[in-house]
């Protein structure tokens, strides 16, 4: 096997890392971008603009020249002074000055322009641009923009001569010079500071997140009340400390109804367990006829049997919330089923005094169901009903059909639930007269057993009771309801 190096971060650091690096990053990355774009756009500016100046520069010398030759060709003083003397009183941006006639001789030119440019290259390189500057380096190597252009001479012109012109543009290539050189600072000092500022603003920004997930890390199946504070946090944090803390009270609502559940497990687990094994121990105390033993074998049968349904229910119950659960739907008449259901009941119905009836409905009601688990569902509606209505009372089971969805009813004229213990009526091992349901044998997982197979069929279980005045349950299901 082959190590890691030992200068390598673990994986679980460059984890912890990648976050704030990644937004220390981008912050560098999009701070130095824009001073890089600002910076080169200023300069690029400010080079046009100089460029401009120049060249206006030019063509106003050319303009005032041209203007001189053609209205006044004889007034050699005033050519003398615009092209000789002027620029020998200008201390910075030396321009020089050269004018040919038609042969290509010189008439007049600024002192020291021989020495300061290779007149004969000006020429040739002016020839093929007229009226167009371009840059030239001079015989000291100082950068110059040169220009040339034709001058008539008299109204109406004589002959034509020719205007050389060079300015001295050292001055503006030094303020570039500058200009990049505190552009390169500038670039060199901010990549310092920019990580910094953006490692504090990530970090600044990031420990909402932080203290998020140290909330999470205190949360334990045992301490489920710790909730995030969401006040002060960005609208995006909020939303998710918001969304965080109901998943919490979503966990600890299901951890205490699994509590609840294996309480209610245990307690009723143990009580059948209790009694068989009391039975035994005092029919083993001393001896006992056959009629006696044969007692305590039937009372401990009854609790077996007991015993039997309550395991058989918590692993119906256990299956019908596994994801791989898979239904066998068929076409299903809802008439039928009811009266199924009604002819299994209705003996014990009768025996009880109560009358039970099946309502045959206007036309036919079908749907896509689980024949055997909606009859199971029907079936302890049912024997609720039975078991809660008094004698000379009445059952009503009943199927419609609105649209998409079929509605079956089970309505009773029985005692009734509280309106307090409404909510509850679907949970596990909820019993309104809890000592009656235990004398009775139930389990307090009948009404759980149906929402659970209402639930498979992607549908619904409603209940509505008045205390005294019965209770109906309505099933609601989608006609077409598929898995």
């Amino acid at each position: 096997m082959f190590s890691k190096p030992n200068g390598s971060p673990p994986a679980a650091a460059r984890q912890r890392r990648t976050l704030a690096f990644r937004l220390t990053a981008a912050y560098t990355f999009a701070g130095l971008l824009l001073l890089l774009l600002g910076t080169v756009s200023l300069y690029l500016v400010l080079r046009a603009e100089l460029e401009r100046s120049t060249q206006l520069f030019l063509d106003d010398k050319l303009h005032v020249l041209r203007t001189m030759l053609r209205e006044r060709p004889n007034d050699e003083d005033g050519l003398r002074e615009e092209i000789e003397l002027e620029s020998a009183a200008r201390r910075y941006q030396q321009f020089y000055i050269r004018l040919l006639d038609d042969r290509g001789a010189p008439i007049l030119t600024t002192p020291g322009m021989a020495e300061q440019l290779d007149l004969a290259g000006l020429a040739n390189r002016t020839r093929s641009r007229p009226g167009r500057s371009i840059s030239m380096a001079g015989k000291n190597g100082r950068p110059f923009r040169i220009a040339s252009a034709p001058a008539e001479v008299g109204t109406p012109p004589a002959h034509s001569d020719t205007i050389e012109i060079a300015i001295d543009i050292s001055q503006e290539e030094e303020l570039l010079a500058r200009y990049r050189l505190w552009f390169w600072a500038i670039l060199s000092i901010t990549s310092v500071l920019f990580p910094l500022a953006g490692y504090r603003i990530a970090r600044h920004g990031i420990r909402p997140v932080e203290q998020i997930a140290a909330t999470a890390r205190r949360i334990t199946s045992t301490n489920l009340r710790e909730r995030i504070g969401a006040e002060g946090y960005p609208s995006e944090l909020a939303s998710l400390a918001g969304t965080f803390n109901e998943m919490l009270d979503r966990l600890e609502e299901s951890f205490e109804r699994i509590s609840r559940f294996s309480a209610d497990i245990a307690h009723d687990l143990r009580t059948p367990v209790n009694n068989i094994r009391g039975e035994a121990e005092v029919a083993l105390a001393r001896a006992r006829t056959v009629d006696e033993y044969r007692d305590v074998l039937e009372s401990s049968l009854e609790e077996t049997v007991r015993l039997s349904e309550l395991i058989g229910d918590l692993l119906f119950l256990a299956r019908a919330e596994s994801p791989l659960t898979e239904l066998r739907l068929e076409k299903v008449d809802a008439g039928e089923l009811l009266t199924t259901v009604r002819d299994y009941y209705e003996a014990s119905a009768a025996d009880a005094g109560i009358s039970l009836t099946a309502v045959e409905p206007a036309r036919a009601v079908t749907a896509s169901l689980d024949r055997s688990l909606m009859l199971r569902a029907v079936s302890n509606l049912v024997s609720n009903a039975i078991a809660h209505t008094p004698e000379g009372g009445s059952v009503i089971l009943a199927a419609t059909a609105t649209g998409p969805e079929m509605r079956i009813e089970v309505r009773d004229t029985g005692s009734g639930i509280p309106a307090e213990a409404l909510p509850r009526v679907f949970d596990r091992f909820f019993r309104v007269d809890p000592s009656r349901s235990q004398n009775s044998g139930g389990t307090g997982l009948g009404l759980a057993i149906v929402q659970s197979i209402m639930t498979l069929h992607g549908g619904s279980a409603e209940i509505s009771s008045r205390a005294g005045q019965g209770t109906t349950v309505t099933l609601r299901i989608h006609t077409a309801a598929k898995r």
